[in-house]
């Protein structure tokens, strides 16, 4: 089972607080384990502009302030950004799938405060990781159902609606889930 270019969609009761409500867009997955970005929560307090003032990167056009998320747990002051394919690092971009690509190179945070990066855009501190196995065993567990990734879903919805609306895509009424497994 290869979920790359997939969304993991935490269900209720996982049990860490961390990821409720989440959504996860998994920008690699093998049997070496997964990395993924959650892509509907906002950093508290942190704006692009902070990070390019603290890089010193002079932005061209500084009205143009993205929203920072917390991609996850993992490497917390560590930056990604999950993007349309319409850009490309110099440096190193993933093309994670048709609508998707990452970039975690310096060079595309100077390229979007030039008005030069790509069209879409999440700007992410930190990721979520999983070991060999780990995430297989939490589905298993119920703890994450999975969805095709949407880059409207993704990069234009509001933060507050990606996890219903992703459960959606799946016809997943989001008041009709339950927090456990049932036993039939």
């Amino acid at each position: 089972m290869d979920l790359t270019g997939k969304l993991l969609i935490a269900m209720p009761g996982m049990g860490d607080l961390r990821f409720e409500h989440s959504v996860i867009f998994l920008c690699s997955h093998s049997a070496e384990g997964a990395m993924g970005l959650i892509v509907n929560k906002p950093a508290q307090d942190v704006r692009l502009s902070h990070l390019l003032e603290q890089l010193d990167i002079a932005p061209e056009q500084p009205a143009q302030d993205m929203t920072v998320y917390f991609g996850g747990p993992v490497e917390s002051a560590r930056g990604f950004v999950l993007h349309s394919p319409d850009y490309q690092s110099n440096l190193q971009s993933l093309a994670v799938s048709d609508e998707f690509s990452m970039t975690a190179t310096l060079d595309i945070l100077e390229d979007i405060a030039t008005g030069s990066g790509p069209k879409r855009g999440l700007m992410l501190l930190g990721y979520a990781g999983w070991g060999p196995g780990q995430l297989e065993g939490e589905i298993a567990m119920n703890g994450w159902l999975t969805a095709e990734a949407d880059a409207d879903l993704v990069f234009d919805l509001a933060d507050a609606e990606k996890w219903g609306a992703a459960l959606q895509t799946l016809g997943v009424d989001p008041v009709s889930l339950s927090a456990s497994a049932g036993h039939a």
